[in-house]
């Protein structure tokens, strides 16, 4: 799951990065309410924590926003106004679930892992594509209905292609959705993972698109369920 982390309080920020890519989440970080709309416009994250004290505008303004374009991307506010009229202001705006500061680490991790599950729930949990299928929930893939290991970024890529078929997805859109921002990405590392991905899935899978990307081609009528 690949999440968007709007928060101006610079060492929270590093701390929540540090502990949440432990967890094995995808995550970028902006200070201002000014780039998460951009980020969300642009890159499409699953998730994003929102700070409400930002210094550009209100958490809240943001999240009225989103909302008139992303009426379904969940968002977490994360703040320290802890009032029963902020919650409900909040909730109210839009927002699918609220943290007050201080927080302890733990229960932000099951936040969001049952937004998480509710995500999956809203866009199927099973995607399947012929021989392939994906379970989100279990994060399982499988061939001819026998499982087949995948790393993490593995299981990612496939997911993204999977939930776009007939779509060509370029390398830089295949990075942002598996790597955040300043991690090392080696230069060929979209490329061995579709490797990977052929040959546990089959060579004639994943076509790639020259100069452009990869796709998974639309599947003909009945050939993809929920």
């Amino acid at each position: 799951m690949q999440l968007l982390l709007v928060e101006d309080d610079r060492p929270l920020a590093r701390s929540l990065e540090k502990a949440l890519r432990a967890q094995g989440f995808t995550l970028n970080h902006v200070e201002t309410g000014a780039a998460a709309l951009h980020v969300i416009d642009t890159e499409h994250p699953d998730l994003v924590i929102l700070d409400l004290g930002l210094p550009d505008m209100d958490g809240l303004e943001v999240l009225k926003k989103l909302r008139k374009t992303q009426s379904e991307l969940p968002v977490l506010l994360l703040t320290a106004r802890d009032t029963v009229q902020d919650k409900v202001q909040g909730l109210n705006q839009g927002a699918d679930d609220y943290l007050a500061k201080p927080f302890d680490m733990n229960e932000l991790l099951a936040r969001l892992r049952a937004m998480g599950r509710r995500i999956s729930k809203t866009r199927s949990a099973l995607l399947r594509y012929g021989r392939v299928s994906i379970d989100s929930n279990e994060q399982s893939v499988f061939l001819d209905d026998q499982p087949v290991e995948m790393a993490r970024r593995e299981y990612m890529l496939l997911k993204s292609l999977l939930e776009n078929p007939g779509r060509v997805l370029t390398r830089a859109m295949l990075e942002a959705r598996l790597y955040s921002w300043g991690e090392e990405v080696a230069s060929n590392a979209i490329e061995v993972h579709i490797h990977h991905l052929r040959r546990k899935l089959g060579n004639d899978f994943i076509k790639t698109i020259r100069g452009v990307g990869y796709q998974v081609s639309a599947p003909a009528k009945g050939a993809e369920t929920a």
